[in-house]
């Protein structure tokens, strides 16, 4: 017999040990806001010493025909009864003290700032698909909008003028309501140029002013920009990549891209996409998603307040505090 109950605690209990999972203790805190509060735990502690320590307990009179507690377990049930007022001081001066816990790490989708840079032109309005090029640019474009919630996106319009409409925002109403405004049948004159180069720029000095997040300009072009050529693409896609900002162009056109606009794409590591038509076009955009894949950020974990826990034992402790009164206590009787 003897044996067998040292083969039991040598070699059965541990594995039981091993492979059962004990509960986690969450109401035991990590630290305190205020730990020097703690020195005063001290005072209950000593109300605690001398109610289980001292020697007289009451008066006792003797009264005819009356009936009352005597002995050690009476003793014991009445000091418990006098010890909770006390250990409801000590949940007090607990929770003064600012118990706190850790709360769990999270993940955070981080954030791509997206600027949409839309011709304007009057050659956008040509035949694409059902509607003209402008149609279905933005159609395309507010269909990538849900592709990529919770992205911060700009939305500006350019001819030999840019005009920067939505600043960018993770709210993207603003751009899906803009497409009847800006039509290019409805701009000014001045927008009938395509000055690309220039439209870059400026939304690249847009993503500069974003101090998180990755940086990405999605132009939307059916034509060539002079402000290109003499070596201003190459100079256009450094700057770019100073600022860690990815160019994508989408040539919405029956001809090739021109070669300073595949210049800037690949460059600053984007990539320019010669769609044929409107199914063609949102492809592109799909395929753009892929590419450009938001991170994801672990966050450090916060300390949170623990009050809680502490909070209902020092309700039930006042609870039974109460009922104890109705028979629980030392008398002169």
């Amino acid at each position: 017999m003897q044996s067998l109950i040292q083969n039991l605690t040598s070699d059965l209990l541990p594995s039981l040990l091993a492979e059962s999972s004990l509960p986690n203790i969450s109401w035991l805190p990590n630290s305190f806001n205020r730990p020097w509060v703690l020195w005063f735990l001290v005072l209950p502690v000593i109300g605690l010493y001398w109610i289980w320590n001292r020697r007289s307990h009451g008066v006792p009179i003797p009264i005819d025909h009356s009936k009352h507690g005597s002995g050690i377990v009476t003793r014991i049930f009445i000091s418990l009864a006098e010890s909770t007022p006390i250990l409801v001081s000590m949940i007090v001066i607990w929770i003064l003290a600012g118990p706190v816990i850790l709360g769990k790490p999270t993940q955070k989708r981080a954030v791509t700032n997206i600027q949409f840079c839309v011709d304007i032109s009057g050659s956008m309005t040509s035949r694409f698909g059902e509607g003209s090029r402008y149609d279905a640019s933005m159609e395309a474009i507010n269909s990538f909008l849900d592709f990529r919630e919770g992205d911060a996106f700009g939305l500006s319009f350019f001819g030999n003028a840019v005009l920067h409409w939505c600043p960018l925002t993770t709210d993207t109403s603003a751009i899906r309501c803009s497409p009847p405004f800006m039509r290019p049948e409805n701009a000014p004159p001045w927008f009938g140029g395509t000055s690309i180069g220039k439209a870059l720029l400026s939304c690249r000095q847009l993503l500069m002013e974003q101090a998180d997040g990755d940086r990405m300009i999605i132009l939307v072009s059916d034509g060539a920009s002079s402000d290109l050529s003499g070596g201003n693409d190459a100079d256009i896609a450094k700057r770019c990549v100073e600022q860690g900002i990815k160019v994508f162009a989408i040539h919405i056109a029956n001809s090739d891209a021109p070669a300073e606009i595949v210049n800037i794409t690949s460059l600053t590591g984007g990539e320019v996409f010669n769609p044929g038509d409107p199914d063609s076009l949102a492809d592109v955009f799909r395929q753009i998603d892929n590419m450009q894949k938001s991170e994801i950020e672990q966050t450090i974990a916060e300390q949170l307040d623990h009050f809680i826990p502490y909070a209902f034992l020092g309700l039930l402790l006042l609870g039974i505090s109460l009922l104890s009164t109705f028979g629980l206590r030392y008398t002169p009787w």
